[in-house]
């Protein structure tokens, strides 16, 4: 039997002095083991790399020897009973679970955090969980080498709010983000970090700070967990079901679901389809490029997508937010011109371009050498479909696309109906043939 026990964030399970006593081999991180006073000739294992640990776990099982392992607070809660499972068999497990490291974290600030959305870095790409935190009000991360507090400052700091007069940390953004409009791109005014760290210890510390104060220190290795929080909406509402966010009931809203100019504005045909090739979903990194409204990037972020509103006009830049504001959703907004505009951000999952204009093969070039999975193109002249195609071809892409050409029904006298014709709109989408690796389990 291999006894697993998570220690060191709480009041979890004490380590009974007979399997302590009974353990030819533990094995733990370098703290835990130094806690506890090991049986003469037991072995000792600190955790390092999980292979070579494993494989010496192995080797004792093979001989029907007891096997302690050591862990912080719930070592089912992306610990490592799931490698032990996998490898041993859950059978042959004993697991006593502590108090998780984020339980602890939410604890100490007094937040419930059923509606909590926990994403884990260690030893994964961080881009996933920072496109989660832009994305949801309430995030607990689990850290990692090169995964920390300062590493999450200073990737929000790429394309979120900043208070004025603040120097942005780490890497530079874009000229459009130091314009007094970019200080408020998301509608909720910005995250805060709760750093928990040596959480159950005597050198315990629990800090709130800005991205851009995470940014600037060296937090050490001490970090249990950091929470990454919009404050004006931390307490969330009462949940049926913990955790992921529910889907929205519907999408490809209708129009009037949006404040827009003289109908500018992708409809909700089209909008339909170019959701399905976009593929938004929590954990990507969404362009809406040449964003009008702002309807495609709304829809987007209700889906999940952390997303980013490109928008040329004041009076647009405007708009998206509010329609952001409107439906409850962040939306980091841009106002640039494309391609200039798209310097300083991270590179998109997925990018929609709406409108036309002479420099529309430009800007899908531009967008289809960053993005990591798809382009999606709207437009309504013809003569732009051949070179936006090419563009696409050019960075990689297979493409395809179709004419889109809706009648809906309209009223007519003596309650009858007749089909009124939408303007045709060419939608074009290029697939990556071999995609980039998330750095997540999918």
């Amino acid at each position: 039997m291999i006894t697993v026990v998570g220690t060191g964030t709480g009041a979890g399970a004490p380590l009974p002095e007979e399997i302590l006593a009974g353990a030819a081999l533990v094995v733990g991180g370098r703290r835990h083991l130094d806690a506890v006073r090991l049986p003469g000739g037991a072995e000792r294992v600190v955790l390092g790399p999980l292979a070579p640990a494993l494989d010496t776990i192995a080797e004792y099982v093979g001989k029907e020897l007891p096997v302690l392992v050591l862990a912080s607070g719930d070592p089912g809660f992306f610990g490592i009973v799931r490698a032990l499972a996998e490898r041993f068999g859950a059978g042959r497990l004993d697991v006593r679970p502590g108090v998780s490291s984020v339980a602890t974290a939410f604890a100490r600030i007094g937040l419930p955090w059923d509606d909590a959305v926990v994403v884990s870095a260690h030893g994964r790409d961080l881009r996933t969980a920072v496109n989660v935190c832009r994305a949801r009000p309430k995030v607990a991360l689990l850290t990692g080498p090169g995964a920390g507090p300062a590493e999450l400052g200073a990737a929000l700091l790429r394309h979120g709010p900043r208070a004025p007069g603040s120097a942005p940390a780490g890497p530079v953004a874009a000229p459009a983000h130091d314009s007094p409009e970019a200080e408020t791109a998301h509608p909720s005014g910005g995250r805060v970090l709760v750093v928990a760290r040596a959480l159950g210890s005597v050198d315990e510390r629990v800090e709130r700070v800005t991205p851009a104060e995470a940014a600037a220190r060296d937090w050490g290795t001490d970090v249990s967990v950091v929470l990454c929080l919009d404050e004006t909406r931390a307490l969330g509402a009462v949940r049926t079901v913990a955790g992921v966010p529910e889907r929205p009931g519907g999408w490809a809203l209708d129009e009037d679901a949006f404040a827009h100019r003289d109908s500018m504005i992708t409809k909700f045909e089209v909008r339909a389809l170019a959701l399905a090739r976009l593929g938004p979903r929590l954990g990507d990194l969404v362009w809406d490029v040449g964003a009008g409204s702002g309807s495609v990037a709304v829809e987007c972020a209700r889906l999940g997508a952390a997303v980013v509103a490109v928008e040329k006009a004041a009076d647009g830049v405007a708009r998206v937010r509010a329609n952001a504001r409107a439906h409850g959703v962040d939306v980091a907004v841009v106002h640039g011109a494309a391609p200039e505009a798209l310097a300083g951000l991270d590179d998109p999952d997925a990018v929609f371009v709406g409108g036309g204009g002479r420099e529309l093969p430009d800007i899908v070039g531009a967008c289809a050498r960053r993005a990591r999975r798809t382009v999606v193109v709207a437009m309504a002249a013809l003569d732009r479909v051949p070179a936006a195609r090419t563009a696409l071809t050019a960075a990689g892409f297979a493409c395809d696309g179709v004419l889109l050409q809706a009648s809906r029904l309209a009223p007519l006298p003596g309650e009858v109906s007749r089909l009124a014709a939408t303007n045709p709109v060419f939608l074009l989408w290029g697939m990556r043939t071999q995609v980039f690796s998330k750095g997540v389990d999918e």
